[in-house]
């Protein structure tokens, strides 16, 4: 290995009023086509069949990729911090049994 130090190339990251409080999510739909991903972030409330699409984030297979290793890392750091996060299919919770008609994808 060189002894040149690798350049990191630093960027601001500009976070406006309008959205620095979120948007909150419980239900995400994660759709794909060759090239790119599509997720739609939406809220599920009990007793309500109909959910609206709050946000929808469009990348590119590499930097979807990108965001599922940060996710896990995240996860990971979490996880070691807090204990372990279970999903429904690892039996911690109840099924959701939810998932949107194929013929209405959003995209």
């Amino acid at each position: 290995m060189s002894d040149k130090k690798k350049k990191v190339q630093q960027i601001n990251i500009e976070l406006d009023e309008n959205v620095s409080g979120g948007e909150y999510s419980n239900f995400v739909v994660v759709t794909h086509s060759p090239a790119e991903f599509v997720m739609d972030f939406t809220r599920l409330l009990p007793g309500v069949a109909k959910a609206k699409v709050h946000s929808r984030i469009i990348m590119a297979p590499p930097h979807a990729k990108s965001f599922l290793l940060a996710l896990k890392d995240n996860l990971e750091k979490f996880e070691s911090k807090y204990g372990e996060v279970t999903s429904p299919a690892q039996g911690g919770f109840t099924d959701f049994d939810v998932k949107p008609p194929e013929e209405s994808l959003p995209n």
